[in-house]
């Protein structure tokens, strides 16, 4: 009888637990479809139409970005290439005239002849190179400094190197600065001073001058193939300032900033007087014109031309960035493009004055010594101001 009631005992308890398994497999079951719901196909095509902008530059931005998505060129390719997209390869090498832009650009007979000449060599980004300095970094320089300046600027250029763009070794760091130039036409009326210019290059081996038409809109050339010779004569400069021939800095100022660093600050520097929330003018009385046949939208947050400051670091991957970026007429609003494509964007220091200081404060010394550059000051007030900030005796406590 024991016997017995033992084996009833055993059967109850496997049942039990067949029971307990069960329950546990029909949970896990109902979970696993709540987790995994039937698969829903679309109807429609996953990718929508692409619809050409009406303005140029932005069409051209718009092609570029199409070649850099494989995925979505694979996809126009299994289907129907839109007309805009067919035709897409211009001249490059030799820059020959892109005389198709005619046509393309809606109001282009009517645009002033800055425009239509940007528009008709927009595509082109390699110019040979006239002058150079292949070993001007072969120290690699703490600082390098990069100025903007045309061929007859020379009184510029030699207050320059007179005071804040001095070479050598500066607050022990070594500071090498170079001269970035076109090349001045008689097409915009400039007097021949290329031999002059050789003999300034062969004095002071400090010019770089590409063979390219040195005008207010092609400074987004100059930004793209300086950029380049980084690349190519200094790509272990730790830090480049790159500025307008009209501007003063404080050199001594923008070393101590640099050295007070931490790596990862100094590695992802880009400072400057930064501008936000802007977008073009469309005053034709304005320097900075751009018309809706040519761009559409905001601008991205951008330093102001005048100066700004960056690492090494940045210098390589803007000129990545620049590959892509279709060319703009303002160089300064380009190169915030070209750090946002990076995901990056451009830190405000206040220590960049480029619309000046409070004119009471311009003849007095002390208001130099903590700003890293004010702009504009002519070649007479830079050698002033560097005296200032060189003296010894100058107490601003």
């Amino acid at each position: 009888m024991a016997l017995l009631r033992n084996r009833l005992k055993v059967m109850v308890t496997v049942m039990m637990i067949n029971v307990f398994i069960f329950i546990l497999i029909f949970r896990h079951s109902s979970q696993d479809k709540n987790r995994h719901p039937k698969v829903q196909i679309p109807t429609t095509t996953f990718w929508t139409k692409v619809t050409p902008s009406s303005a140029y530059w932005n069409l051209q931005q718009q092609i570029l970005d199409l070649q850099d998505n494989p995925i979505l060129l694979a996809y126009l390719n299994d289907t129907v290439m839109p007309d805009w997209l067919v035709d897409i390869n211009l001249p490059s090498n030799p820059c020959q005239l892109n005389n198709k832009v005619t046509t393309q650009v809606k109001d282009y007979n009517s645009l002033p002849d800055r425009f239509k000449d940007f528009l008709l060599y927009m595509h082109c980004r390699s110019y040979p190179i006239v002058l150079d300095q292949p070993d001007i970094c072969k120290s690699p320089p703490f600082l390098l400094l990069a100025v903007k300046s045309q061929v007859s600027h020379f009184d510029r250029r030699q207050a320059i190197r007179q005071s804040w763009g001095r070479a050598g070794v500066i607050a022990n760091q070594t500071v090498v600065t170079v001269f970035l130039l076109g090349n001045a036409t008689a097409w915009d009326y400039h007097p021949d001073l290329s031999s002059t210019l050789l003999d300034e290059s062969a004095r002071h081996k400090d010019i770089i001058q590409w063979d390219y038409r040195d005008s207010f809109f092609n400074l987004t050339v100059k930004e793209v193939l300086f950029l380049e010779w980084v690349q190519t004569r200094c790509p272990s400069a730790r830090f480049i300032f790159k500025g307008d021939d009209d501007v003063f800095v404080n050199t001594y100022r923008i070393l101590d900033f640099l050295k007070g660093l931490s790596e990862p600050k100094a590695r992802d520097l880009f400072v400057g007087d930064v501008i936000t929330d802007a977008g073009p003018h469309r005053d034709k009385k304005v320097k900075y014109f751009i018309p809706e046949s040519l761009y559409i939208g905001k601008y991205p947050p951008y330093a102001g031309g005048g100066g700004y400051l960056y690492s090494g670091d940045i210098a390589a991957r803007l000129y990545s960035s620049s590959e892509h970026v279709a060319l703009y007429p303002i160089d300064d609003v380009y190169t915030g493009m070209c750090l946002r494509r990076l995901g990056l964007a451009p830190e405000k220091n206040k220590g960049f004055r480029t619309f000046d200081i409070e004119e009471k404060y311009r003849s007095n010394p002390c208001a130099y010594k903590s700003l890293m550059l004010v702009h504009p000051r002519t070649p007479q007030e830079m050698i002033k101001i560097w005296t200032w900030l060189s003296s010894p005796d100058l107490n601003c406590q």
